[in-house]
Protein backbone atom coordinates (compact mmCIF):
# COMPACT_ATOMS: atom_id res chain seq x y z
CA UNK A 1 0.00 0.00 0.00
CA UNK A 2 0.95 3.31 -0.94
CA UNK A 3 1.45 5.57 2.01
CA UNK A 4 0.79 8.69 1.05
CA UNK A 5 -2.08 11.54 2.58
CA UNK A 6 -3.09 14.78 0.37
CA UNK A 7 -3.56 17.72 2.47
CA UNK A 8 -5.59 21.01 1.83
CA UNK A 9 -3.93 23.88 3.79
CA UNK A 10 -6.33 26.62 4.69
CA UNK A 11 -8.55 25.57 7.15
CA UNK A 12 -7.05 22.11 7.79
CA UNK A 13 -3.33 22.93 8.20
CA UNK A 14 -3.86 26.43 9.36
CA UNK A 15 -6.45 28.77 10.47
CA UNK A 16 -8.34 29.66 7.25
CA UNK A 17 -9.39 33.51 6.59
CA UNK A 18 -12.18 34.92 4.28
CA UNK A 19 -9.77 38.04 3.36
CA UNK A 20 -7.02 35.00 2.31
CA UNK A 21 -3.56 34.17 4.41
CA UNK A 22 -1.29 36.65 2.82
CA UNK A 23 1.67 36.74 4.79
CA UNK A 24 3.31 34.47 7.49
CA UNK A 25 2.23 36.73 10.00
CA UNK A 26 -1.18 35.75 8.94
CA UNK A 27 -0.60 31.52 8.43
CA UNK A 28 -1.38 30.05 12.26
CA UNK A 29 -1.48 27.00 12.92
CA UNK A 30 -4.80 24.69 13.57
CA UNK A 31 -3.84 22.85 17.33
CA UNK A 32 -2.52 19.62 17.08
CA UNK A 33 -2.33 19.76 13.15
CA UNK A 34 1.63 19.81 13.07
CA UNK A 35 1.84 17.14 15.43
CA UNK A 36 -1.04 15.33 13.35
CA UNK A 37 1.34 15.40 10.10
CA UNK A 38 4.22 14.26 12.46
CA UNK A 39 2.25 11.47 13.35
CA UNK A 40 1.53 10.51 9.99
CA UNK A 41 5.58 10.68 8.98
CA UNK A 42 6.28 9.08 11.65
CA UNK A 43 4.25 6.02 10.28
CA UNK A 44 6.30 6.30 7.27
CA UNK A 45 3.16 8.39 5.62
CA UNK A 46 4.00 10.87 2.79
CA UNK A 47 2.06 14.16 3.10
CA UNK A 48 1.55 16.39 0.30
CA UNK A 49 -0.63 19.63 0.32
CA UNK A 50 -2.62 20.51 -2.59
CA UNK A 51 -4.07 24.36 -2.06
CA UNK A 52 -5.69 26.67 -4.17
CA UNK A 53 -3.74 30.29 -3.61
CA UNK A 54 -6.23 32.74 -5.83
CA UNK A 55 -4.85 35.51 -3.77
CA UNK A 56 -2.01 35.69 -6.58
CA UNK A 57 -3.74 36.17 -9.29
CA UNK A 58 -5.96 38.93 -7.56
CA UNK A 59 -2.66 40.39 -5.95
CA UNK A 60 -2.94 39.87 -2.87
CA UNK A 61 0.10 38.45 -2.13
CA UNK A 62 3.44 37.81 -4.06
CA UNK A 63 5.41 34.21 -4.92
CA UNK A 64 7.44 35.41 -2.56
CA UNK A 65 5.20 36.29 0.27
CA UNK A 66 3.37 32.45 -0.62
CA UNK A 67 7.15 31.11 -0.27
CA UNK A 68 7.76 32.92 3.23
CA UNK A 69 4.24 31.65 4.41
CA UNK A 70 4.94 27.99 3.21
CA UNK A 71 8.96 28.66 5.14
CA UNK A 72 6.84 29.62 8.23
CA UNK A 73 4.75 26.29 7.96
CA UNK A 74 7.89 23.64 7.42
CA UNK A 75 9.57 25.24 9.94
CA UNK A 76 7.17 24.78 12.60
CA UNK A 77 6.37 21.81 11.08
CA UNK A 78 10.15 21.16 11.54
CA UNK A 79 10.13 21.76 14.90
CA UNK A 80 7.24 19.40 15.86
CA UNK A 81 9.07 16.80 13.77
CA UNK A 82 7.01 16.78 10.54
CA UNK A 83 7.48 17.57 7.17
CA UNK A 84 5.54 18.01 3.83
CA UNK A 85 7.32 16.49 1.07
CA UNK A 86 5.88 18.45 -1.68
CA UNK A 87 3.45 21.37 -2.16
CA UNK A 88 0.71 21.91 -5.11
CA UNK A 89 -0.99 24.75 -5.64
CA UNK A 90 -3.00 26.58 -8.20
CA UNK A 91 -2.05 30.33 -8.35
CA UNK A 92 -5.56 31.06 -10.49
CA UNK A 93 -8.65 32.80 -10.07
CA UNK A 94 -12.07 30.86 -10.80
CA UNK A 95 -12.59 33.50 -13.69
CA UNK A 96 -9.12 31.52 -15.08
CA UNK A 97 -10.48 28.71 -15.88
CA UNK A 98 -7.69 26.70 -15.41
CA UNK A 99 -7.61 22.76 -14.97
CA UNK A 100 -5.56 22.84 -11.78
CA UNK A 101 -8.11 24.82 -9.34
CA UNK A 102 -9.87 22.77 -7.41
CA UNK A 103 -12.52 20.81 -7.66
CA UNK A 104 -10.47 20.64 -10.70
CA UNK A 105 -8.30 17.78 -10.56
CA UNK A 106 -5.22 19.18 -12.33
CA UNK A 107 -2.86 19.16 -9.45
CA UNK A 108 -4.00 15.57 -8.41
CA UNK A 109 -3.45 14.38 -12.27
CA UNK A 110 -0.05 16.25 -11.74
CA UNK A 111 1.06 14.73 -8.91
CA UNK A 112 -0.12 11.41 -10.57
CA UNK A 113 2.71 11.93 -13.52
CA UNK A 114 5.06 12.96 -11.09
CA UNK A 115 4.72 9.43 -9.19
CA UNK A 116 3.85 7.54 -12.03
CA UNK A 117 1.06 5.81 -9.78
CA UNK A 118 -2.82 6.14 -9.72
CA UNK A 119 -4.67 8.20 -6.28
CA UNK A 120 -7.31 5.37 -5.75
CA UNK A 121 -8.48 5.46 -2.32
CA UNK A 122 -5.85 7.28 -1.12
CA UNK A 123 -7.11 9.40 1.70
CA UNK A 124 -7.56 13.41 0.59
CA UNK A 125 -8.48 15.70 3.47
CA UNK A 126 -10.25 19.28 3.22
CA UNK A 127 -12.43 21.39 4.64
CA UNK A 128 -14.39 22.80 1.58
CA UNK A 129 -16.46 21.32 -1.29
CA UNK A 130 -14.28 21.38 -4.07
CA UNK A 131 -11.65 19.42 -2.16
CA UNK A 132 -13.98 17.07 -2.02
CA UNK A 133 -14.88 16.85 -5.43
CA UNK A 134 -11.38 17.07 -7.09
CA UNK A 135 -10.03 13.83 -4.37
CA UNK A 136 -13.41 12.33 -6.01
CA UNK A 137 -12.96 13.20 -9.71
CA UNK A 138 -9.07 10.83 -9.18
CA UNK A 139 -10.96 7.90 -7.46
CA UNK A 140 -9.56 9.04 -3.90
CA UNK A 141 -10.80 8.91 -0.45
CA UNK A 142 -12.42 12.43 0.68
CA UNK A 143 -12.22 13.11 4.07
CA UNK A 144 -14.17 16.66 5.63
CA UNK A 145 -12.69 18.13 8.62
CA UNK A 146 -15.27 20.53 10.53
CA UNK A 147 -12.22 22.94 11.09
CA UNK A 148 -11.93 26.17 8.46
CA UNK A 149 -15.03 25.91 6.31
CA UNK A 150 -15.83 22.12 6.92
CA UNK A 151 -19.14 22.91 9.67
CA UNK A 152 -20.37 24.90 6.71
CA UNK A 153 -19.48 22.40 4.45
CA UNK A 154 -21.18 19.59 6.04
CA UNK A 155 -24.40 21.22 5.23
CA UNK A 156 -23.80 20.64 2.15
CA UNK A 157 -22.91 17.14 1.28
CA UNK A 158 -25.81 15.54 -0.40
CA UNK A 159 -23.62 13.23 -3.08
CA UNK A 160 -20.72 12.94 0.03
CA UNK A 161 -22.80 11.81 2.84
CA UNK A 162 -21.13 8.57 2.88
CA UNK A 163 -17.62 10.31 3.42
CA UNK A 164 -15.69 10.52 6.62
CA UNK A 165 -16.24 13.30 8.77
CA UNK A 166 -13.85 14.71 11.38
CA UNK A 167 -13.33 17.20 13.89
CA UNK A 168 -10.35 18.29 13.03
CA UNK A 169 -7.13 17.05 11.27
CA UNK A 170 -5.55 15.85 14.55
CA UNK A 171 -8.64 13.20 14.83
CA UNK A 172 -8.73 12.23 11.75
CA UNK A 173 -4.82 11.23 12.08
CA UNK A 174 -5.70 9.12 15.22
CA UNK A 175 -8.40 7.05 14.04
CA UNK A 176 -6.27 7.16 10.70
CA UNK A 177 -3.42 5.58 12.17
CA UNK A 178 -5.03 3.28 14.57
CA UNK A 179 -6.86 1.63 11.48
CA UNK A 180 -3.56 1.18 9.46
CA UNK A 181 -0.93 0.64 11.38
Amino acid sequence: MLKLIILDRDGVINEDSDNFIKSPNEWQAIPGSLEAISRLNQAKYRVIVMTNQSGLSRGLFTLDDLNNIHQKMHKQLADANGRIESIFFCPHSNKENCQCRKPRPGMFHALMNRLNIPLNNLPVVGDSLRDLQAAEAVSAKPILVLTGKGEKTATKLDKFSDIPIYKNLAEFVDDFLLENN
